[in-house]
């Protein structure tokens, strides 16, 4: 229940702030620090590496800055979604990277957080808890997953 009545609160809250009629004096403090979280959110996932190529996903632009949105949704929980672009249309590897993504932030965010990763045509997979926890049962897939989102020294 806590978490439609979230949901409902933060898409009210989108509402009136696009339509122009919330002008509270907390918006501005409010938007400074979603965009600060947004900061720290890229900063966790621009490290991690490209399966194929020795290169992070700053590096080849698959994730930049802007593709980084966080919304409070309740108090200090807050929506975090990410729409990355692989490198070339229909990436074999695009649910492997959004996997990574989601195993790097569930281990790294600091606070309270639902996220929500969106690549081309494979949202589905990278969403569902149960595929992702699937997923990292696999041994050889869960070996990659760790060497993407391990730091380097």
């Amino acid at each position: 229940m806590s978490l439609v009545l979230g949901l409902l609160s933060h898409t009210l809250s989108r509402v009136l702030r696009y339509s122009g009629l919330r002008r509270g004096c907390h918006a501005p403090h409010r938007r400074a620090m979603e965009q600060d979280k947004a900061l720290e959110v890229y900063d966790i996932i621009r490290t991690i590496r490209d399966p194929e190529k020795p290169n992070t996903l700053e590096e080849l632009e698959v994730v930049t800055e802007s593709c980084v949105q966080v919304d409070e949704i309740g108090e200090e929980e807050y929506l975090v979604v990410i729409r990355f672009t692989p490198t070339v249309p229909h990436c074999s590897l695009a649910t492997l990277i959004g996997l990574c993504l989601r195993i790097k932030l569930q281990r790294c965010l600091p606070f309270r957080h639902k996220l929500e990763i969106y690549i081309s045509e494979v949202n589905k997979q990278i969403n569902d808890k149960e595929r992702v926890a699937a997923a990292m049962e696999n041994p050889n897939l869960r070996e990659i997953v760790e060497q993407c989102v391990t730091e380097p020294d």
